[in-house]
């Protein structure tokens, strides 16, 4: 076994979109396991915009990277090395190892992967955090009634394509907004939505306001910026929103220029009695158990699908994470550390 590891660290912050020189590539030593704790050989790692965030030195839900701190990511690794009980030599786990080829955690911070359920890499998307997210944020929060309207945005993403499938299959009407035609077909074709707008053709929100004549009952909130502008004035009285995230402002390196639209938004607020929830996937991982046998059951019967796009090498994760806050990808963005 080799006696060296590879690592990415966060070199220094950046300022709008990170790039290649935010990032530095170190050998080190190979970890060795203390008590309680288990080696593990990076085989999968999760690329996901959260990390975008966790490189601000700012105050948010978690602690940031530090500067010469391993990037933070989820990874399915195999076990080398354990040191604590109910982990064997060779079984499949998953947990927060970051940027590297191995890293130590203490047995309470895995999970075991089953891959009989199904695959090792659908532990990172369908059936890991993303699926969890859209999950949750669908029948816990915004609660959807079928017959309803609900807007996707990023819906060829991770968290978008579960999302849209769940409530198409809960009975709900699904219009989903993704960029370019090419993800608008599959979401359509191979996710079955009803229907996909793209949001880099002009007039989005005419579009939308076509596309939804009887309004909107929840909007996931994912991505922010215009497409937020244009679902606003079309949310149905008491619609929902779970706040999960807003990647069209992740690389802003300020607040952009023109009106502040806050009022607007706070008016349609009031008037439309919207309930606006802040959603951290954390908070409902009891939920998890529940969460994967109906996930699973629906992957097993084919009514739910999903798609990844896979780069090879731990040395292409910086590209890859630039390449997710672009959108150049459809479905799961994971790095293939390892086979």
């Amino acid at each position: 076994m080799s006696q060296t590891a590879r690592r990415i660290v966060l070199a220094r912050r950046p300022t709008g979109a990170p790039g290649p020189e935010h990032f530095r590539l170190e050998e080190v030593r190979l970890p060795e396991p203390g008590p309680g704790e288990v080696l593990v050989r990076t085989l999968w790692l999760s690329i996901d915009p959260y990390m975008r965030g966790r490189m601000n030195d700012a105050p948010s839900y978690t602690r940031p990277v530090g500067i010469g701190e391993t990037m933070v990511g989820e990874c399915v690794g195999e076990v080398l090395e354990s040191r604590a009980s109910g982990f064997a030599r060779g079984e499949l786990v998953r947990g927060m190892g970051g940027w590297q080829t191995h890293f130590v955690l203490p047995a309470k911070e895995l999970a075991k992967v089953d891959p009989e359920l199904a695959p090792p890499s659908a532990w990172l998307g369908v059936l890991g955090m993303p699926g969890l997210t859209a999950w949750a944020a669908l029948f816990e929060v915004a609660k959807p009634q079928p017959g309803e309207t609900v807007v996707v945005p990023s819906a060829a993403g991770a968290v978008g394509a579960v999302a849209g499938q769940l409530a198409k299959a809960h009975g709900c009407r699904v219009v989903g907004i993704a960029g370019g035609s090419e993800k608008c077909r599959h979401v359509v074709e191979d996710l079955g939505f009803d229907l996909c707008l793209d949001r880099h053709e002009p007039e989005l929100a005419t579009r939308l306001e076509r596309a939804c004549p009887e309004g909107v009952d929840v909007y996931l909130e994912l991505v922010g910026g215009d497409v937020l502008w244009a679902v606003l004035p079309l949310l149905n009285l008491h619609a929902r929103i779970p706040v999960i995230g807003g990647i069209a402002w992740y690389n802003l390196p300020a607040l952009p220029e023109g009106p502040d639209r806050t009022p607007l938004l706070m008016r349609r607020i009031l008037i439309r009695r919207l309930q606006l929830t802040g959603f951290l996937v954390w908070d409902f991982q009891h939920l998890e158990p529940r969460f994967r046998t109906e996930v699973a059951a629906m992957l097993r019967d084919g009514r739910l699908r999903y798609r990844e796009h896979i780069v090879d090498g731990l040395e292409q994760a910086p590209r890859a994470l630039s390449d997710l806050l672009e959108g150049r990808h459809i479905g799961k963005f994971l790095v293939r550390v390892a086979a």
